[in-house]
């Protein structure tokens, strides 16, 4: 059985020696951590936790009843104690007066900053009032796949009597507010002995006297749904059973390499997007099925799956049996738009006077039977969390439609969870995106001083990057660093030589199906040698060329293909060096080599201007802290040159300059980003020296 869609019992995470000693709002946290920490509990975000706890009040010393709930934006699985949003309960009961019923509901939102105890800055999410008035100390809210997977189907309310009897309440489909709050009061207070309640096509609420009956009693429905489900499956095909095969995992990536950078271009006009590939067996379940089309085309169910989805994916006419790849390519434009006006003629049926305004109509999800799942977001994370969202909802399609007949939300409903003035407040407040953003970046000479430096440069920009090194253990570490830094889903590394055509074409389809393509190339791998001419043999001459020249080239091609491809433009940023304009003694190869990096530069610029891609030089000098390059001979033998010791050379390199400063690998970068970024949206063909001032590399 899949480990997603499988029958396995959910794990009893709580360990009572490890919450021995905590407070009750400890508790909350340790509860809600290990709830979140199984997607089949509830997925990236989704569902809230809360507790209602007797504190001293600051004000007036007596001992007041307060809600901990998990604020609005939070992830119960990796929230800490900062992620609750705490409010008076007395309070939120006061509000009760004011409602004026459900065509003003969205208002309440507005009072529940006048409930916050302690000037608590977390905001209080839609769902407050909802665990609020639930009449019990602890309250769970979760997206269970296999509860989810009732809860949409036809039957839904006969399924939950027939499974769960008069323990499990049911509520018919009801948008997240306050007055879904006021059902739950009710339902709670005329049910007194239930345990929860399942609501249609959104999810579960439970609740217990303490943390740990709480938790209890959620695990414990998710399993009897999770139990039933199975044994209702068992001999059945699910999706209609399979009418395509998978292919191989590497013809799958290959297959991934190929159409993302085609849909990445089409779907980044607002802004560059980011790709995330899945071919996971739960993802092949599907894609492969007889009924895909048909449960895709009826959008998904959970509100929190389609915010991250959209109402239904895009499906590519990819026929694994046959092949037919270049077809697909060559249709792509006309799905696409034709997708893009489905979009835009559901936005016009749905919209109210106030609804704003239509938002970007480019599908989120791809599927492609026989190769897997693609989703593109404004970044990594965002479409990574996606396709676990659309997996989510393969689940719950794969169980409605196995015991009944599945549906997703009417599309009205979904319109105005999409658009809800509420959410559109939300991505407002949202933090405008930084300069590289949704840029995907490939540095070679990665785990080196400068590639490092650049990487990291590129990162605190919001730019995705692809480490590129021959060193396959400085490169672990560099990435292990920058992750740590920026998250591991922002950085991806490869162990690429740059003078292997293969290794340099499986590199940039690397970053093709991890990222959906390339935006910036960053040519930074080199060597440094110095000998004599008469020393020179032809086996350092052909490695200087090999690396500083042919490797150029190479990476410099497979670049250009990519973004040929998406037609989104692009950077390419060379390494070069003041060797490169200005000789040096006893350096003949490294510095030829490095001047022919220059003039590829100069052509490049010329044959990628028709379409956006601009091509320009950083020339440094002398940046010896963290570069490789002078940690061995090359470091000995220019000291040699110019007569001086290691220690003395970095003072020779900074008295000689006109500004008397040492030039770092942080400097570099600094002139990596200028060039990769908008702010030098109108350079190309240009050589930006930045070796603190050698009169001899001014450029003419």
């Amino acid at each position: 059985m899949l480990e997603t869609l499988d029958s396995k019992l959910l794990d009893r995470r709580w360990v009572d020696q490890d919450a021995e000693g905590m407070s009750e709002s400890e508790l909350l946290l340790y509860r809600s951590n290990i709830l979140g920490s199984d997607k089949r509990v509830t997925n990236y975000g989704g569902g809230n936790t809360s507790a209602k706890i007797i504190e001293t009040d600051p004000l007036t010393g007596e001992q007041v009843e307060v809600l901990w709930v998990k604020g609005s934006g939070g992830d119960i699985g990796s929230m800490k104690m900062d992620g609750f949003a705490t409010l008076y309960m007395d309070k939120l009961h006061a509000l009760k007066a004011l409602y004026r019923g459900v065509e003003f509901e969205d208002e309440m939102v507005g009072y529940l900053p006048h409930c916050t105890f302690k000037l608590n800055p977390r905001a209080a999410s839609i769902d407050t009032p909802l665990h609020a008035y639930v009449p019990r100390k602890h309250v769970d809210h979760v997206h269970a796949d296999a509860i989810i997977a009732i809860a949409a189907s036809k039957n839904s309310e006969a399924l939950t009597r027939q499974i769960f009897g008069n323990r499990i309440g049911w509520l018919p489909w009801k948008r997240p507010g306050y007055e879904l709050g006021l059902w739950l009061e009710k339902f709670c207070l005329d049910n007194p002995d239930a345990d929860g309640v399942v609501l249609e096509s959104h999810g579960l609420f439970t609740w217990g006297d303490t943390a740990r009956a709480c938790y209890d009693q959620s695990i414990d429905v998710i399993n009897v749904a999770t139990k039933w489900l199975s044994g209702q499956s068992r001999g059945i095909a699910p999706f209609g059973g399979p009418i395509h095969d998978s292919l191989s995992p590497e013809r799958r990536r290959a297959m991934a390499a190929r159409l993302m950078p085609a849909i990445r271009g089409f779907v980044s006009g607002n802004q560059h997007m980011v790709g995330h590939f899945n071919d996971s067996d739960a993802v092949l379940e599907f894609v492969n099925s007889r009924d895909m089309a048909q449960l895709a085309a009826l959008g998904t169910s959970c509100p929190d799956h389609f915010l991250r989805t959209k109402i239904r994916p895009l499906v590519v006419p990819f026929d694994p049996a046959v092949g037919n790849i270049e077809d697909v390519l060559a249709g792509l434009p006309k799905q696409v738009e034709t997708y893009r006006k489905d979009y835009a003629a559901y936005y016009e049926r749905c919209k109210h006077d106030d609804s704003p305004a239509l938002r970007d109509p480019n599908a989120v999800v791809y599927l492609v039977p026989g190769v897997g799942m693609i989703t593109f977001a404004k970044d990594k994370s965002t479409a990574r969390i996606s396709g676990e969202f659309y997996v989510n909802a393969i689940n719950v399609m794969r169980g409605a439609s196995t015991v009944s007949e599945y549906q997703g939300l009417p599309e009205q409903e979904a319109f105005d969870i999409e658009y809800w003035l509420l959410e559109e407040a939300k991505l407002q407040r949202m933090p405008k995106p930084k300069s590289l953003a949704g840029r995907v970046a490939l540095v070679t000479g990665g785990a080196g001083g400068i590639g490092s430096a650049t990487a990291q440069r590129y990162l605190s920009e919001g730019a995705c990057v692809v480490l590129a090194d021959v060193n396959e253990d400085a490169l672990a570490a560099t990435k292990e660093t920058l992750a740590a830094r920026h998250g591991k889903d922002a950085v991806r590394s490869v162990v690429m030589n740059v003078t292997n055509e293969e290794a340099v074409a499986a590199a940039f389809a690397d970053a093709r199906v991890e990222f959906g393509g390339v935006d910036i190339l960053v040519s930074n791998a080199g060597i440094a040698s110095s000998a004599p001419i008469e020393e020179t043999s032809l086996a350092l001459w052909n490695k200087n060329m090999d690396i500083l020249s042919t490797g150029y080239f190479l990476v410099s091609r497979e670049a250009f293909k990519v973004m040929r491809l998406q037609d989104l433009g692009g950077s390419v940023v060379f390494v070069a060096s003041k060797n490169g304009l200005a000789a040096s003694p006893n350096a003949a190869a490294y510095c030829t080599a490095k001047a022919s990096e220059i003039h590829l530069a100069r052509c490049l610029a010329l044959e990628g201007g028709e379409t956006g891609i601009r091509v320009n030089v950083v020339n440094p000098d002398a940046v010896l802290r963290g570069s490789r390059i002078w940690e061995g001979d090359w470091l000995e033998q220019r000291a040699g040159t110019y007569g001086t010791d290691k220690e003395g050379l970095e003072e020779m390199y900074r008295q000689r300059s006109l500004l008397k400063r040492s030039v770092y690998p942080e400097d570099i970068a600094e002139a990596c980003y200028f060039f990769a970024a908008d702010i030098s949206a109108k350079s190309t063909g240009n050589i930006l020296n930045v070796d603190a001032g050698n009169v001899q590399a001014f450029t003419r």
